[in-house]
């Protein structure tokens, strides 16, 4: 008997989440933050350093406090969301987003901090010289007040001053970055004047220590003596890296990246559903929610969205896939051996939810390393690649498990199984007690285990192909790696390089690295091997403005921070290797653990081997997108590796080489159908990043795509294999092989 209540509910439940959805998702990405690649702006990351002839020791409350100083400056030029980062290294990071004039929010930025004291009329009396580095502290007054007190360099010349100023009750004006045209009696009427403070000096003062009073917050009073102890800090900024976006960039950037990712979502669904037919329109329903949420769990983080992070998005949904596909394809073997269909679901969610888990974790783990050593855009992928993983835990897993156990458990589907992708002719009856270890597969033909020899062979034959292409190419590293500057030109029409190089020679900037990119020839982009000034950024900006009507898109990287970046790129892939080897050893066993990592060596280097070959330039994103293939590929390869265990365990000992064989081409031609479907929905994610994306991230894609290939050829051809190896050695030397034990099977529970 059907039990309509439950598809009712299913509808409701359906309606509720359309509802949902359709009445906030305006307002969520309203309220997203953008990143600077989405809406144009500006980063720098300054270093603090001393002045010439000074020895002033830079501290963390003076790094503090130069941090405080350009978020006042950061207030004048307007900016509304400024995002300030105190780094290790005496480093500040600068991100804003959405800066109109970008030239003039970087000088004022850069400039030192000029304090000066003054008075009525605007002269000069003390400057930021007069007070000890360090000297401003927020006290409180005798009533509990608070104030600031500061100490001087000259008790003789603060004195003379407050004796001058004393008898007229005149006000002492406490400038930052006074500038000509500047003036107390007008600024003094306004209700958010530029000047500082003016306090009002009642008695001459015979002291080095003087306080400022007024009706201060206790946050006032704590800028105030950032701002002064700032001000008299004898430190310059070292910029040491930048880069800025143009507006008309960030906007052409969004809409392609997005366009892209919904052409790619589309063919995802429409593959669900043809492939897997009533669980692949489940999966279409939560993947739908899955993407609403990870926009809502960003607008809640107050996260800020990059082009990466959307990519990343895109990228996730390909992933999250995954869970519903393993999901169903062990649904549809219990099926096959003739449970009936609630036994089926219930055996087939049971079976694939620590694979879902034990893949997904080791992502998470890639993930993490990346937020960890990545710049301010490869956090942003990070933290969505972290956060889709997640969520989809919930959607994928949780919520097709719900939404399809209401069709299911309302008997609606009852001998039913073409519903789930079946035919009834591939349905064996229970009595025959047919193990899923049995089941016949399309793949059956093809021995595994016994091509070993050329699945090495080729691959070492590419490998060494690669190292010959590496050793006589090398890699083609970008700024971000070395050091020097960057500029990409957009133009509404085609451009050429011959174009491009007359420009610069107009503005006396010439390059001979000139690279014309984009769908239409509409993206240039130029290198120079040193850093570019300031001023020569700021002329290349404004002429290029004029002629092609969008400011072009600038990075420089100083020497230090290149070399910086790639050693924390070694590190990231080495802590995440590392990560991957003792999880999997925990959760499995020694040898799966070398055999994965060798895997995952494997497909790192085809990627490097591809981009030397094609010249194609590494940069920091590049890491990215190794890092999360990786990911990507322990995930597949532990998904082998999960069947692999669970057949072992069912003979309980591998007495022979032909016993670890068996087990090898059985787990390999149970979860090919499964690697195969995962692979075609990230690579059409992919490829429509490619087609339609941005530019920007073309070898971000590029690499995800290479890296994608060698990733399932390594988790299908040569992780599994060599564990073989590994286990034939391990049988010569023991005799026989006592595999995992038995897990403990609970009262009604289906046996794994």
């Amino acid at each position: 008997m059907v039990k309509r209540s439950r598809i009712v509910a299913f509808f409701l439940l359906l309606l509720l989440i359309g509802t949902a959805i359709g009445t906030t998702t305006d307002n969520i990405v309203k309220d997203i933050k953008l990143g600077l690649d989405l809406q144009g702006g500006f980063e720098v990351l300054y270093e603090i350093q001393s002045l010439e002839g000074e020895e002033e020791e830079i501290t963390d409350q003076v790094v503090s406090d130069t941090a405080e100083a350009l978020d006042k400056r950061i207030n004048v030029i307007g900016v509304s969301e400024p995002n300030i980062q105190i780094e290790t290294g005496n480093r500040i990071r600068v991100q804003l987003a959405g800066v109109e004039d970008q030239s003039e929010a970087r000088e004022l930025l850069s400039t030192q901090a000029n304090l000066t004291f003054r008075d009525k009329n605007d002269e000069v009396r003390l400057d930021g010289s007069d007070l000890k580095a360090g000297g401003a502290k927020q006290v409180f007054d005798d009533y509990g007040n608070p104030i600031v007190s500061l100490e001087l360099k000259d008790r003789e010349k603060f004195y003379n001053l407050t004796k001058e100023l004393a008898p007229n009750d005149e006000p002492l004006v406490i400038w930052l970055d006074f500038e000509e045209g500047d003036s107390y009696e007008e600024e003094r009427t306004k209700e958010n004047p530029k000047f500082i403070s003016a306090p009002r000096v009642q008695n001459p003062i015979n002291s080095d220590e003087a306080t400022i009073e007024g009706s201060f917050t206790l946050e006032e009073a704590q800028n105030l003596k950032g701002l002064l102890n700032a001000g008299a800090l004898p430190v310059k900024l070292e910029e040491i890296y930048s880069t800025s976006v143009g507006a008309k960039f960030g906007e052409q950037a969004m809409e392609k990246t997005i366009f892209g990712g919904i052409v790619g979502i589309a063919i995802v669904f429409l593959f669900m559903i043809v492939f897997y037919r009533f669980p692949g329109v489940i999966a279409t329903i939560t993947l739908t929610l899955y993407i609403f949420l990870i926009l809502l769990i960003f607008d809640w983080m107050n996260a800020v969205l990059t082009l990466p992070g959307i990519a990343a998005l895109i990228l996730g949904v390909g992933m999250a896939v995954d869970a519903n596909i393993i999901t169903y394809e062990r649904i549809k073997e219990e099926i096959k051996v003739g449970r009936p269909i609630k036994a089926a679901f219930k055996a087939g969610n049971k079976n694939s939810f620590m694979t879902i888990l034990d893949a997904n974790i080791t992502t998470i783990l890639a993930g993490t390393v990346l937020f960890i050593f990545g710049t301010s855009s490869v956090k942003g992928f990070a933290t969505m690649l972290i956060v889709s993983i997640l969520t989809s835990f919930l959607t994928a897993v949780w919520g097709s498990r719900l939404l399809l156990g209401l069709w299911v458990n309302s008997s609606y589907l009852k001998d039913k199984p073409g519903w789930f992708g079946v035919k009834k002719e591939d349905i064996h009856k229970l009595s025959e007690n047919v193990d899923t270890l049995d089941l016949k597969t399309r793949f059956d033909k093809f021995d595994f285990a016994a091509k070993r020899k050329l699945f090495f062979g080729i691959s070492g034959t590419l490998i060494t192909i690669g190292l010959v292409v590496l050793a006589i190419f090398r890699l083609n590293l970008g700024i971000d790696f070395t050091e020097g500057t960057r500029m990409e030109i957009l133009a509404e029409g085609s451009l050429t390089e011959e174009k491009i190089a007359s420009e610069l020679e107009e503005v006396g900037i010439t390059s001979d690295n000139i690279v014309i990119s984009g769908n239409n020839d509409e993206v240039g982009v130029v290198r120079y091997a040193s850093e570019l000034s300031q001023e020569k950024i700021a002329s290349l900006k404004q002429h290029f403005n004029e002629v092609y009507g969008a400011e072009p898109s600038v990075s420089t990287v100083s020497p230090v921070v290149g070399k910086e970046l790639a050693a924390n790129a070694v590190k990231a892939l080495a802590i995440a290797s590392i990560g991957i080897i003792l999880y999997v050893t925990i959760r499995f066993e020694m040898y799966m653990a070398v055999a994965a990592i060798t895997a995952l060596l494997h497909d790192a280097f085809f990627i490097l081997a591809f981009f030397s070959l094609t010249r194609l330039e590494i940069d920091i994103t590049f890491i990215a997108a190794v890092l999360t293939i990786i990911g990507y590929s322990i995930n597949d390869t532990i998904v082998t590796f999960d069947r692999l265990r669970e057949n072992a365990r069912k003979k309980k000992r591998l007495k022979t080489a032909e016993d670890i064989a068996e087990v090898v081409n059985t787990s390999l031609r149970q979860t090919l159908t499964r690697s195969i479907s995962t692979v075609i929905t990230v690579i059409f994610t992919v490829v429509a990043l490619m087609i339609f994306g941005s530019t920007s991230i073309n070898n971000f894609t590029i690499a995800l795509l290479v890296g994608l290939i060698s990733g399932t050829y390594s988790s299908i051809f040569i992780a599994a294999q060599f564990w073989l190896i590994l286990k034939n050695r391990e049988l010569k030397k023991k005799g026989t092989i006592v595999t995992y034990k038995e897990k403990k099977v609970w009262k009604d529970e289906p046996q794994v």
